[in-house]
């Protein structure tokens, strides 16, 4: 159980993290008074809600008219009369938005866009992630005004900070994209979204809101012992191993692991099935088939226990009746056997991922949390549960985790900072030129690129220098660097020095050339530095036998991965000591694969 310590600034401030999943989406916050310990609290009572307690999220969706202009959200597009207009004006309904905004290249993905519901043509996914952070912070502050008064919220206001979460899957551009959309749903300013806004992942949210919560036993994480979060949410499943170190802290034992199988594949899956069981039916239409597949989601999907027993969906009246396709009485039966099926890729998924977790953990795994809103289902606990019984692993669902965990663990990762230590996911590093040597198999294999360099010597482009090995593991404040120099006929062409850090994909420990496999090494982000004569980096070079004359501007690229956000620099030595770039990064959206 957390006991957090007095809060020792001289200012009261709050912060405020935003859960925007998938399906469901909640808030919550802490108020941080001088002198006294932040308590974290979830926002409870939503509009188009009946009462206060009763559900601490709201449904990711958003309604929009045909000029792109928002009618309704959350739970107040779900109301009747709501859903009666919406069919008159024929607004456009939007959801599962957030996973247009996943990584293209994110492996074990068999999703593109064209599987997910479309986007207005008028909107990009930022405008909608956009739009629903803008309707969930006036919420918040609805909610904290009605709570604790207008003078009180009016005293913080201009103080907060905010915690977005994201898939463990989820990298830089994407993260930039949603520093954006909260730029636009106002936020933060673009002057102060660096500093006002931090990102966790959901899998470490998880993590801070059992500690917080004292879900977690003494005997659960013993010393050189690993335990493992399953976050099984509706989009991605995310799993994170941990272990606890003498300070009380906890290091990544493991890369994390985001596969898309959450929830709404499960219904993805079985809408698929009626779809072809329907189609020669009167219950075959399009709004029939939205119908019957939306009562499953809600009802039957949750209530799914056995493959033994038979799955209903309970539709429509008792007038409704199909026996050739197994509806009677307003029901529609499927078969235990058949329901399995819906659920059975997303078991092996998380199986699949706990077992690379615990051939890559550097602890014994003992202990598996499986939390998140489709760890609900009762077939997936307990068929999880039977096979991880087999692998010597205790599974746990701590109570309570469905409603708002990710957005009380995410406030907790801001206040308690309780992961010392992560480990990499990829190989990062830049493409640079090597010196030509004919001796070397692969370079004379590459004989053709040689190109001769202002001072004479011969070189080969496209080769990757790796600066963080995939599967290191960071503390927070630990920096990854190596030395590189460019040389150019020219002064002025040296004075803006930039670096392409590119993120290897590939399975390969130590990848050398990008020609191999171009598509693995997506590019990650540009970083720049502009320098002046008197910063000394640039230096004039002879050489007296050829004659020759040219500039050389040697530097480091340095990056920092300790923390939840990937930031690098450039920094050389300077006659007053080591300057450096800012610690910023610029992504390029449209170029997330070579």
């Amino acid at each position: 159980m957390s006991s957090r310590k007095n809060y020792q600034g001289l200012f009261r401030k709050t912060v405020i993290a935003f859960d925007v999943g998938t399906t469901y989406s909640g808030a919550s916050y802490a108020v941080l008074d001088p002198g006294s310990p932040p308590i974290i609290e979830g926002v409870t009572k939503f509009p188009g809600q009946g009462s206060v307690g009763g559900d601490s999220k709201i449904p990711s969706i958003i309604y929009y008219d045909w000029e792109g202009n928002v009618q309704a959200v959350g739970t107040e597009a779900t109301e009747a009369s709501f859903l009666e207009l919406a069919d008159e004006q024929e607004y456009q309904k939007v959801e599962w938005f957030k996973l247009h905004l996943r990584p293209k290249g994110l492996e074990t993905s068999q999703v593109h866009d064209s599987d997910l519901p479309p986007l207005p043509g008028n909107k990009a996914p930022i405008d909608v992630f956009a739009d629903f952070l803008r309707y969930l912070y006036q919420c918040t502050i609805d909610y904290i005004k009605k709570n604790r008064g207008a003078d009180f919220f009016s005293s913080l206001e201009h103080n907060i900070d905010y915690v977005l979460t994201h898939p463990n899957g989820w990298e830089g551009p994407q993260q930039a994209q949603m520093r954006q959309a909260a730029v636009r749903a106002g936020l933060v300013s673009a002057e102060n979204a660096e500093s006002r806004l931090q990102f966790v992942t959901e899998g470490e949210a998880s993590l801070h809101y059992c500690i917080n919560k004292g879900v977690m036993r003494d005997e659960d994480i013993e010393p050189e012992k690993g335990l493992i979060i399953v976050d099984a949410g509706g989009g991605t499943i995310d799993l994170s191993a941990y272990k606890k170190t003498a300070s009380g802290l906890f290091e990544e034992t493991a890369r994390t692991q985001c596969r898309l199988q959450g929830s709404v594949y499960v219904t993805r899956r079985a809408t698929a099935y009626l779809k072809d069981k329907l189609k020669a039916s009167k219950y075959g239409t399009r709004q029939d088939i939205e119908q019957i597949a939306d009562v499953f989601d809600k009802v039957t999907k949750l209530s799914f226990r056995n493959e033994a027993d038979t799955g209903y969906i309970p539709f429509g009246s008792p007038r409704d009746k199909d026996l050739s396709v197994g509806i009677s009485r307003g029901q529609m039966k499927i078969p235990g056997e058949i329901m399995k099926l819906f659920f059975a890729p997303s078991l092996g998924e998380i199986i699949n991922a706990i077992q690379e977790q615990m051939r890559e953990a550097q602890v014994p795994i003992t202990s598996v949390f499986l939390v998140g809103g489709f760890a609900a289902s009762d077939w997936m606990f307990d068929r999880l549960k039977n096979v991880l019984e087999q692998l010597n692993l205790s599974l746990s669902r701590p109570d309570g985790f469905v409603n708002k965990a990710v957005a009380d663990g995410a406030v907790s990762f801001f206040l308690d900072h309780m992961v010392s230590a992560r480990v990499s996911r990829f190989t990062y590093g830049i493409e640079c030129n090597v010196p030509y040597q004919p001796s070397k198999a692969d370079h004379k294999k590459r004989s053709h690129t040689i190109f001769v360099k202002p001072s004479g010597k011969t070189a080969l482009p496209g080769h990757f220098s790796t600066i963080l090995p995939k599967g290191s593991r960071v503390q927070e404040e630990t920096e990854f660097r190596r030395p590189y120099y460019q040389e150019s006929a020219y002064s002025m062409s040296l004075m803006n020095i930039s670096a392409e850090i590119l993120c290897y994909k590939g399975h390969d420990d130590a990848p050398e050339w990008l020609d191999i496999n171009p598509k693995r090494f997506p590019i990650l982000c540009n970083i720049e530095a502009t320098v002046s004569e008197k910063d000394d980096l640039i230096k004039e070079c002879h050489d007296a036998s050829s004659g020759r004359t040219w500039f050389e501007a040697h530097y480091e690229v340095v990056l920092l991965f300790g923390l939840t956000e990937l930031k690098a620099q450039i920094c050389w030595k300077s006659g007053d000591g080591e300057k450096r770039s800012p610690a910023s990064v610029v992504y390029d959206q449209n170029n997330e694969m070579r």
